[in-house]
């Protein structure tokens, strides 16, 4: 009869396994960054709640410009960078850059 300390020592090594497999798997690349981000778009938002911008531009990952939105409340938002009033944002933060 195997002692009792035998499940213990058992489930001990399958959980450092588990933790040693996602520890390798964190390093590599994510399917999920390698597709476009922005699935639906937004034409318009209020420049006053924008916190910071990031936009994208095309590369292997996505065949698109993609302008991503960070609002003050933390949600994150997808811009249309075609419509006439992001490209206004996009140029009002950018004038706003040369200016300081």
């Amino acid at each position: 009869m195997a002692p009792p300390t035998c499940p213990l020592l058992s489930a001990a090594l399958v959980l450092l396994l588990l933790l040693t497999t996602n520890h390798q798997a964190t390093g590599a690349v994510v399917a999920s960054e390698l597709r476009c981000q922005c699935l639906k778009t937004l034409p318009r938002v209020d420049f006053k709640n924008i916190q910071s911008l990031s936009v994208t531009p095309p590369g292997p990952h996505c065949a698109q410009t993609e302008v991503i939105a960070t609002l003050k409340g933390g949600q994150k938002v997808c811009l249309d960078p075609e419509a006439p009033l992001v490209q206004k944002i996009i140029q009002k933060i950018l004038n706003k850059g040369k200016a300081n």
